[in-house]
């Protein structure tokens, strides 16, 4: 039994290691990886990072090519702009639905969020900014209190923080930028403005991932 319990953490570690790196942009798009080179980078065996690039294949991360290694599988377009449609829809609709009392508890949170942006932007830790930028947008679908939207919406996280990673560190966006969009689209819940939230969403999500939600 402790054997099954070390092998099985082994690859649960090894799979949590290389999907990060994936998240993260460390292993891009297009980059073929060998079983070899990565235990040797994980420091652990073959077995376990074989059972990690199955599991990994299986969500969609990764395509494996038996004796060559398994290749990153780049964000194609049309899933960008799956994931940026739905995420307008989702967003805008959560807004739209905030009663009085949730948007007042929820404006001081997107002010915190807005500073602890600012300090990783001045520091220059895209990776944890990334992972800020999508915790913001989380917020105000948290706040409309639909447990169905809020599942669905944590079902894009992962693809909209590989998305965040890529674009900022393919240079496409300025992190100082897109914390002047976040300010605007706080300011603008805090309006109740919803029309001008829309709007102004519409044009973060063009400018950060080059995709313009459907519709618009």
């Amino acid at each position: 039994m402790q054997v099954v319990s070390k092998t099985f953490s082994a690859a649960e570690r090894a799979y949590r290691e290389i999907k990060e790196r994936i998240l993260t942009g460390d292993l891009p798009g297009g980059e073929l990886v060998s079983e070899n080179e990565m235990a040797g980078e994980l420091g652990t065996s073959r077995t376990p990072v074989r059972e990690a690039f199955l599991r990994l294949e299986t969500e969609g991360w990764m395509r494996l090519y038996p004796k060559r290694g398994a290749l990153v599988v780049p964000v194609p377009s049309h899933e960008a702009d799956h994931v940026i449609h739905a995420r307008y829809i989702v967003e805008t609709g959560a807004v739209d639905a905030l009663t009085r009392i949730a948007r007042a508890g929820l404006i001081p949170r997107l002010r915190e969020s807005l500073d602890r942006q600012r300090e990783l932007a001045d520091a220059g830790d895209l990776e944890e900014f990334a992972i800020a930028d999508a915790d913001f947008h989380r917020e105000y679908v948290v706040s409309a209190d639909n447990p169905l939207l809020i599942g669905f919406y944590d079902s894009l996280r992962e693809r909209q923080r590989r998305m965040n990673s890529v674009a900022l560190q393919r240079g496409e966006t300025n992190p100082h930028r897109i914390i002047e969009q976040h300010t605007r689209l706080a300011d603008l819940i805090e309006a109740a403005d919803g029309t001008g939230f829309a709007e102004a969403l519409a044009e973060h999500l063009t400018d950060v991932h080059g995709v313009t939600p459907r519709g618009l």
